[in-house]
């Protein structure tokens, strides 16, 4: 990383999987900017951080709105100056009902896109001259196994069981082409680029999934740190779970 601290921002990084991001992080001496909607949540989030002896600092981030992404930015340079670590956390599943097949509702479909995709190309746009001045960056976009076309399709995997919507798993689809363009274009900077499948985890965001949640935020968080913080053997373009390579 670059000189000094290590600055690491988590969007969406007040609860579930972001929240225990953000903590393994500060755990291992980063610097963690909470992103949050909420600043009030965020500074909550951050706050319980310090508690535990780390360092972090709330970021009012809506990833849906561009101004605010650049202002954030801003932000960051004049505080601390340059960003080493982007991770693209925040998602949302959605109306279900509106992305039933057959009765789709377009806006529906279109505020998952909103945040799932267009917010990771709003954020990773406006940091990207921040993590231009680290000389080992990293971004890490949290996906999910709904989006493997392999699982999907594979009759003994249990996702292939999971009912057809039309926004969630389409986006996440589309995130991990995204994660490939933009670890194309940033390979000559050295900023790796990999996305995630956390698992499904017993957070607010999964508890409505028709089967045992087995798995904890701090579990799915475990990959995302992991590749935040490798070295310089860590890869670019991938998409990764537990146990290694998740097929497309």
């Amino acid at each position: 990383m670059s000189g000094g601290a290590t600055i690491a921002l988590v969007t969406g990084g007040n609860k579930g999987i972001g929240r225990a991001v953000a903590g393994r992080l500060a755990d291992l001496g980063v610097t963690v900017l909470v992103g949050a909607r909420d600043l009030e949540k965020g500074a909550g989030a951050a706050a319980g951080i310090r508690a535990a002896g780390g360092t972090a600092h709330p970021i009012a981030l809506d990833v849906t709105d561009e101004r605010g992404a650049n202002a954030a930015a801003e932000e960051i340079a004049e505080r601390f100056g340059h960003l080493d670590v982007l991770v693209n956390n925040a998602g949302m599943s959605g109306d279900l009902g509106a992305q039933a097949p057959g009765s789709a509702r377009l806006d529906g479909v279109r505020a998952v896109f909103e945040t799932n995709l267009f917010g990771v190309i709003t954020v990773t746009e406006a940091m990207l001259p921040l993590l231009r001045r680290s000389a080992a960056a990293r971004i890490v976009n949290v996906s999910s196994g709904t989006s493997s076309m392999t699982w999907t399709t594979d009759a003994t995997h249990y996702l292939s069981r999971m009912p057809a919507v039309l926004a969630y798993p389409v986006s996440k689809a589309a995130l991990n082409m995204l994660t490939v363009q933009y670890a194309k274009a940033l390979a000559g900077d050295g900023i790796l680029v990999n996305a995630i499948a956390p698992g499904a985890c017993d957070t607010d965001f999964a508890r409505g999934l028709p089967f045992t949640l087995t798995r904890t935020a701090d579990d799915g968080a475990a990959i995302v740190v992991r590749l935040a913080t490798l070295g310089r053997e860590c890869p670019t373009g991938g998409f990764f779970d537990d146990n290694g390579k998740v097929p497309w």
